[in-house]
């Protein structure tokens, strides 16, 4: 109650709302009431708060930015869905449609799906010691692969899932064969045929 009574008094010492030097922040028109009517515990000249908009920061996105995967950009790409083994058929045919149906709504190709089949696990995952495997191959873009990969995660049913970048077909780089008259760069060990006893 005080603090009201002190500001009030402030205010009528430094004359009326809207006019005088020592009003912070006020409006250039009459009788419309300042930014910091009278406020004594904050000035425009210590407060340190202000926020700078950084035209590069306008981007809602979330996540890493992607340099090379540019909007409008079809990049191929093969998620590989481990479900629950329990599932019926049905159900397993439902997620892997409704996958493709996010890979043609975000405007990419759906190009494929194999079935693996049961696989028996490494190690047990929630208690199951096998799960269905089946591979999707398809081209999208990467805002398209977050939003699958989100629903994915919420989806009943689907235990792993990981979506790798397919690698562009051509020939494989391989280290040219070692030729005959250059020597070896491990050498052979010598082995003693007769031992002292």
């Amino acid at each position: 109650m005080w603090l009201r009574d002190d500001r009030r008094r402030r205010a009528a010492r430094q004359g009326s709302v809207g006019s005088g030097a020592g009003n912070h922040g006020a409006t250039d028109q009459e009788g419309e009431p300042a930014l910091h009517e009278a406020d004594a515990t904050v000035s425009p000249a210590t407060c340190l708060a202000t926020r700078r908009i950084v035209p590069e920061r306008l981007d809602t996105r979330r996540g890493r930015p992607r340099p090379k995967e540019a909007r409008g950009n079809l990049i191929d790409y093969e998620i590989v869905l481990l479900l629950d083994p329990e599932l019926p058929d049905e159900r397993q045919n439902e997620i892997v449609t409704r996958t493709r149906e996010l890979v043609e709504r975000g405007g990419g190709t759906f190009e494929g799906h194999d079935v693996w089949g049961r696989r028996r696990l490494a190690y047990e995952i929630d208690h199951k010691p096998e799960g269905a495997y089946h591979l999707l191959t398809f081209s999208a873009e990467p805002g398209t692969l977050d939003e699958i990969s989100r629903v994915l995660k919420i989806t009943e049913g689907v235990i792993r899932h990981l979506a790798v970048k397919r690698p562009k077909p051509g020939p494989t780089p391989t280290a040219a064969p070692p030729s005959d008259d250059r020597e070896p760069e491990y050498p052979e060990p010598a082995f003693e045929s007769g031992r002292d006893e």
